[in-house]
């Protein structure tokens, strides 16, 4: 064999192992399952006989009317071209009248069988000014949760579901750290005032999703494009969940109450697995997505960082020990095929063969499962407070739930402490910027006349509620 031909061979030998032994490394690392479901019987389920079967709701999505926070003005705003911020230019509204009518929905709680009811409490309703609290609103939470306690449903409440009152918006929000000081305060009066009724609580809800879309997209309020800006927001996002922690075990009955962070997790998986630059460019996402969050939970150390756009390492050994749960929200995955052009590379795809949902992404219980198992490490109780699918035609929820709940219970088998599975949604709602065009709820709203009516689909997660399940 000649030289050249030799020298030739050896380096596409080495481009061939820097290419590709790096691409099996990270597979071995995150494996992308996909099961054979026509040889899965998903009726073979079990869990836990002190199980929690929950539906879930956000405030600005159902109540109504709530006029006084930064996502009624984003509601009414444009963009740079004239287009509304919000799908048709969709304004929340009535929404579900779920301000009024919440005996009425708690009725069709008792319908499916749920045993718990995770809802936000509107923190522009109880405090509409800086330091003043609304005693009617704080009453109004009051008697919900005895409604709901009545019906022998157990409430969780989350505390910060992406709506800030007008005045902390104007303030900053959480992109200055002192405004942290501000929620605390706010936590505060609202334990002090359900304590006695609440012994589950969440403090924020999807902190990287809350950062991610008004800090990097743009497509969430305030609507700033701004990685190192994000990279400071998500940082105090996480301070204010850990001060709000300890201020709720300072106080009288703190030490009975079960508080956590709800944590939205969404595998960014590569388009091509032979790919090196999508597995990178996955494995970046990836890391500041879900692993910052994760990381910082576990270790107190946190490190937000994207090359050429944000870097911010800190650190706080209270964030230790802070979460007696992680609440665990799941839909799906995203593939992301590497471009040089970032919009193209931040463009979410579909593999071939997956099935799509009204949402821009597919039913991938396999992920849930996966999920599941990663937050796991944390090594604390898993609450699964958001998993639902958007379904208009109602033709997919059934199977939906089935096979989610399969990826759900073999979790469990496994040794997976997960002690609840809230459903999103209770009824069709406000979905933030995509307006009323995704259908989440297990009960369909007409509008004009404010009438729920269960979906056909949703009898599979009556079903299996009322199901004896043999207990673990």
């Amino acid at each position: 064999m000649k030289t050249s031909t030799k020298i030739l061979l050896s380096i596409l030998t080495l481009l061939l192992l820097v290419w590709f032994v790096p691409c099996i490394i990270f597979q071995i690392q995150r494996p992308q399952l996909k099961w054979n479901w026509s040889k899965i019987d998903v009726n073979k389920i079990s869990f836990p006989k002190d199980f929690i079967w929950g539906v879930a709701t956000a405030a600005h999505q159902v109540e109504g009317y709530n006029t006084n926070n930064q996502w009624y003005l984003w509601e009414s705003t444009v963009d740079a071209t004239g287009n509304p911020m919000i799908a048709r230019g969709q304004l929340s509204g009535m929404a579900c009248d779920h301000w009024r009518r919440y005996p009425q929905d708690i009725r069709l709680m008792k319908e499916l069988g749920v045993t718990s009811y995770r809802f936000s409490v509107e923190w522009s309703r109880v405090e509409p000014r800086e330091g003043v609290f609304d005693t009617l609103a704080i009453k109004h939470y009051q008697e919900e949760c005895d409604s709901l306690i009545a019906q022998g449903i157990t409430p969780m409440v989350t505390l910060h579901h992406f709506t800030n009152p007008i005045w902390f918006e104007k303030k900053g929000a959480f992109e200055k750290m002192e405004n942290v000081a501000d929620f605390v305060r706010f936590t505060e009066v609202v334990y002090l005032a359900l304590k006695d009724r609440v012994k589950l609580w969440c403090t924020i809800n999807e902190p990287a999703v809350y950062v991610v879309g008004g800090y990097f997209q743009g497509d969430m309020p305030p609507g700033k494009k701004d990685p190192k800006l994000a990279a400071v927001v998500l940082r105090n996002i996480l301070e204010a969940h850990v001060q709000a922690y300890w201020k709720i075990k300072s106080l009288p009955g703190g030490d009975q109450a079960k508080v956590g962070l709800v944590k939205n997790m969404t595998q960014m998986d590569p388009y091509r697995k032979w790919h090196l630059g999508d597995w990178i460019f996955a494995n970046l996402i990836e890391g500041v997505f879900n692993g910052t969050t994760l990381n910082f939970m576990k270790t107190g150390h946190y490190r937000f960082s994207m090359p050429t756009m944000a870097k911010l390492i800190d650190e706080n050994p209270k964030a230790i020990g802070s979460m007696d749960f992680i609440g665990l929200n799941y839909y799906s995955h995203y593939n992301y095929k590497f471009s040089f052009n970032l919009d193209k590379a931040f463009k979410a795809r579909l593999l071939p063969g997956e099935i799509k949902t009204d949402m821009d992404y597919a039913s991938y219980p396999e992920g849930f499962y996966r999920a599941i198992k990663t937050v796991s490490e944390l090594g604390i109780p898993i609450m699964i407070t958001e998993n639902g699918v958007a379904d208009a035609k109602d033709d997919s929820r059934a199977q939906f739930i089935s096979q989610y709940l399969y990826a759900l219970s073999k979790s469990i088998s496994e040794g997976c402490n997960v002690q609840a599975y809230y459903y999103w949604t209770l009824i069709d709602n406000f979905e933030w910027s995509l307006g009323y065009d995704m259908k989440f709820g297990l009960y369909s709203l007409d509008m004009p006349t404010q009438r729920r009516t269960m979906k056909n689909g949703s009898k599979r997660y009556q079903e299996i509620i009322s199901e004896k399940l043999n207990p673990l």
